[in-house]
């Protein structure tokens, strides 16, 4: 089983990318990660990532496509793997087909107002990172860490304004991918409101439709 995990920021693809990689066997693969142990081995594709990643540009698709590739092709994606967040244009989604088959997108569906209330409501832990939700999972001590007792503080990237940004781009750059995979016929869209554990049950149970264990 071959997959694809799409949907904007916020929509919790990556963790339940995480719970189907579980349940099924199959690795989750998504580029940001390739990207960083490729930079930790010091390799020269690593090296070159690094600099795009440090002049704060988007890694060229033909590297992104080329690292893709190389992972794709390790012994434990023989039986699948999740994409998740990949491709994020139509020109990966075309070279992709020429690398791999994929069997089913799914297409993590949220209103941009529970994203929004979900995204700028996160606090970080200053010290060991832990991510916490003013709403859905407030910290025991106002402010600071449960685990650490390291000081919260809210990320950048997750204010409101820069928020409703990345949100546009999204479905900018997002919109014809979905159309791509919704003409081929492999496109289901996937409603994942609700808590982690309600939305883990529906996204196992619909992939059970698809997928034998």
């Amino acid at each position: 089983m071959n997959l694809i995990f799409l949907g904007p920021p916020g929509v919790g693809k990556g963790t339940h990318a995480m719970h189907v990689s579980e349940y099924y066997g199959i690795p989750k693969i998504s580029t940001g990660e390739i990207f960083r142990e490729e930079i930790k081995k010091e390799s020269e594709i690593g090296k070159k990532v690094k600099g795009y990643l440090e002049k704060g540009v988007l890694v060229p698709n033909e590297i992104t496509i080329k690292i893709l590739k190389k992972r794709l092709e390790k012994p434990d994606c023989k039986k699948g793997f999740i994409l998740d967040g990949f491709p994020r244009n139509l020109e990966q989604a075309n070279a992709l087909e020429k690398i791999t088959k994929i069997d089913l997108v799914v297409n993590f569906v949220l209103s941009r107002d529970v994203i929004l209330k979900r995204i700028t409501n996160r606090l970080t832990c200053s010290k060991c990172q832990r991510v916490y939700n003013k709403i859905f999972d407030p910290p025991k001590v106002n402010g600071y860490c449960d685990v650490c007792g390291g000081k919260l503080y809210v990320r950048e990237d997750q204010k409101p304004e820069i928020v409703n940004k990345r949100l546009d781009i999204y479905e900018k750059e997002t919109k014809p991918l979905i159309e791509y995979y919704k003409k081929k016929g492999i496109l289901i869209d996937f409603n994942c409101d609700g808590t982690v554990e309600e939305v883990r049950k529906r996204i196992i149970n619909l992939l059970k439709k698809y997928f034998k264990q």
